[in-house]
């Protein structure tokens, strides 16, 4: 049934919709189709439609510019396989069991995905799984083993592995595809998850993309060269800094070829000739340059900024050439105006901002994940919505799209009535956010509340000189319209007394309301 869009401030688009002008009610349709387009650390600040202007992505723009783009779309735990099993199951971190990397997700309990299954849907994951136990819910499933390898991947299967020559983000593209066009009924609904490696680290670009921004000098964070002072001590003690915890050959591709450190020997064995010629010839001359002068300090930090950011975008290009080629397929197939797609990323990630790579930090460049959704008829193309959603409504989502019930259990809400314009006035008003994983870049564990405008963290616990789990009690409030790129923390304002307070007192409210473990 055509629904009538009433558009807001918060979820905002262009004129009517054939249904709207003619107010005639259209034919029923069968279930649409979810395609769900998925990446590992893609900030938003490195996809033309969210408007930083450091890259275009044709693929991704096209499907802002013809569906919905949300601009706080946030995720429960800024972590790969935390994340995925949140999107799998609708529940924060402590109810699906999958706290941090290298748990193992509990493949029997509910998921979306058995949930399409049983309804009659064809299901369908390919590409990075990353949560330990093999994917359930699933007619078919090719995933790669743990984070996979950018070039001639391995991929498991029900029958076993295969090594597949080729670059990753191109090979699951070819084995989605694949499977489309395999497809015995193609009359049945299907969901497919297509799930790319890229851009997460060490960001080794595709052949097509090596030499990809050669020339391109990037603008650089207002907070680069942060140092969190004034802030809580956990801040400055993390290691993953792009001047000082960067591998010069691992992550940045900088080497002398006569005397490369063993473990990118190591990764450099697995490409073919061919590709080992052709990725040491694309930077050879820069490496001949920084080899020969290499500067410390500040100057250092922005050099490796610099070749950072060109390896990165490098493997979202690939992301968006792939995008495209997916478009294309559901356009020359018919299959574009019953199919929803829904692209989005396990997290944002720092581009530099404080400094920093990675992610994992209450922070907006890693909390804020992108999300556009097309639907044809029922999005007004183009539209936005500022509304606080997050991956915990994914499931909801697409229960609802097939005309499944929502069990009662799950944690998060259905997107539908913010696609078709609506404003439901119940929506939340804040969020809730908790990161566990202690060791990894020696972030603490910590959890928070997160409003339209303020932030409040509680930092729980870190790592001592001992490397064993130290309980500590530290907090920030980071207020986004005063301070956006969150420089300072306004706790001991005393302007600021009591908006901390009342995040304080519904931090607790939220811990019990979502079932927290105590702390």
């Amino acid at each position: 049934m055509w629904i009538v869009l009433a558009l807001s401030v918060f979820c905002s688009g262009g004129g009517p919709t054939v249904a709207q002008e003619t107010g005639e009610t259209a034919p029923a349709k069968k279930p649409p189709n979810i395609v769900f387009l998925f990446t590992d650390d893609h900030a938003c600040a490195a996809t033309g439609c969210y408007g930083a202007g450091l890259v275009t992505t044709p693929s991704l723009d096209r499907l802002a510019s013809e569906g919905m783009r949300f601009n706080r779309c946030l995720v429960t735990n800024a972590l790969c396989g935390p994340s995925r099993a949140t999107i799998l199951t609708g529940k924060y971190s402590h109810l699906n069991g999958f706290r941090q990397n290298g748990d193992r997700f509990d493949g029997s309990q509910f998921t979306f995905a058995k949930a399409l299954q049983k309804a009659g849907y064809d299901t369908a994951v390919v590409g990075k799984w990353h949560l330990v136990s093999e994917p359930t819910g699933f007619d078919y499933w090719n995933v790669l083993p743990g984070q996979g390898d950018y070039y001639n991947p391995d991929f498991i299967t029900p029958a076993g592995k295969e090594r597949v020559e080729g670059y990753v983000t191109d090979i699951i593209t070819d084995k989605a595809l694949g499977w489309l066009d395999g497809r015995q009924d193609k009359d049945r609904p299907f969901v497919l998850m297509v799930q790319h490696k890229a851009p997460h680290r060490e960001w080794l670009p595709g052949p097509d993309h090596l030499n990809m921004y050669d020339d391109v000098m990037f603008p650089e964070p207002a907070t680069l060269l942060d140092n969190f002072a004034g802030r809580e001590s956990v801040l400055a003690e993390n290691e993953m800094e792009i001047g000082s915890h960067m591998r010069d050959a691992m992550d940045l591709r900088i080497f002398s070829e006569g005397d490369m450190p063993q473990p990118f020997q190591n990764s450099m064995n697995r490409l073919n000739p061919e590709q080992r010629q052709n990725l040491i010839g694309a930077y050879r001359e820069e490496n001949q340059k920084w080899l020969g002068n290499p500067a410390e300090g500040d100057e250092r930090t922005r050099y490796y900024y610099q070749r950072y950011m060109r390896d990165y975008l490098r493997c979202i290009a690939s992301v968006d050439d792939n995008v495209g080629r997916v478009l294309k397929y559901l356009d020359d197939n018919g299959l574009t105006e019953n199919t929803v797609v829904v692209y989005s990323s396990d997290q944002g990630f720092f581009l530099g901002e404080h400094g920093l790579y990675d992610k994992r930090w209450l922070f907006e460049p890693c909390l804020r994940t992108p999300l556009l959704v097309r639907w044809p008829g029922n999005i007004q193309a183009g539209s936005t919505c500022d509304r606080i959603v997050s991956n915990l409504d994914f499931a909801e989502t697409f229960m609802e799209l097939a005309g499944l019930p929502v069990p009662a259990d799950m944690q998060g809400a259905s997107l539908v009535p913010l696609l078709r314009g609506e404003e439901p006035a119940s929506w939340r008003k804040d969020f809730y956010y908790h990161y566990y994983e202690l060791g990894t870049h020696n972030v603490a564990a910590h959890d928070g509340v997160i409003t339209d405008r303020y932030k409040l963290a509680h930092y729980y616990a870190r790592m001592d000189e001992n490397k064993k789990p130290q309980q500590i009690d530290q907090w920030e409030l980071m207020d986004l319209q005063v301070n956006p790129n969150e420089t300072r923390s306004f706790l001991n304002d005393p302007d600021y007394a009591a908006i901390a307070q009342e995040l304080k007192s519904r931090l607790v409210e939220m811990r019990r309301e979502l079932k927290v473990d105590s702390q």
